[in-house]
């Protein structure tokens, strides 16, 4: 079976958001449309402490978007954003969310960060997604959201490493830097993955 994996369709990364993705908003209608074409719809959702040593603010003198270690693992220093239970943490209201079956939070480890929707950054602790896809017998998965060079990299490299064939749909996905999505495609293909655009699926479908 095929699922679709939202990743972090949240307000922080929306207009107007803490850590606005340029254009993110636009991933929004082709992931509505995308959800019609699947049995099985899986959202995240990015669920941090106000803690967060992500955070810049929780680093004295350190700049957004500086690059730190934290346990052996370089750390990017991002705005406060999806904060639990915060209006930024919320899930767009302009997405479908009817199909969503589930919903799994992730970075809610104050002390390491967790891009992929599987692991967190050190592969110390699982989401339980892997096993979860794999209960429902799920083989395949087509992975869009935000953002394209971080979560949902991170999400494609761990779903391929779990086995499943992997996915992600170029026009469902923004990127916080845009110029570097280019490589971050490429790396997926090398590894064994795909990326390809909503229209090739919507067809085949």
């Amino acid at each position: 079976m095929e699922a679709l994996l939202i990743i972090d369709v949240q307000n922080d990364f929306l207009s107007g958001g803490s850590l606005e993705i340029k254009h993110g908003d636009e991933v929004i209608p082709v992931i509505n449309k995308l959800q019609e074409h699947f049995k099985l719809v899986v959202a995240t959702q990015d669920w941090h402490p106000i803690s967060h040593k992500s955070f810049a603010s929780n680093h004295p003198g350190k700049e957004i978007y500086d690059t730190i270690d934290i346990k052996g693992l370089p750390q990017v220093l991002w705005p406060d954003h999806c904060v639990q239970a915060s209006p930024g943490a919320t899930l767009s209201e302009k997405l479908s969310q009817h199909r969503i079956e589930a919903i799994f939070r992730k970075g809610t480890n104050p002390d390491i960060d967790s891009y992929s929707a599987f692991f967190d950054n050190g592969h110390l602790k699982s989401t339980g997604l892997a096993d979860y896809l794999r209960g429902r017998g799920v083989t395949c998965v087509y992975i869009v959201g935000l953002a394209g060079d971080f979560c949902v990299y991170y999400s494609a490299k761990d779903a391929i490493k779990e086995g499943f064939e992997t996915f992600i749909i170029d026009d469902a996905v923004r990127s916080v830097f845009p110029d570097k999505f280019a490589a971050v495609a490429a790396e997926i293909i090398k590894e064994g993955g795909y990326v390809i655009q909503s229209n090739e699926l919507l067809i085949v479908a």
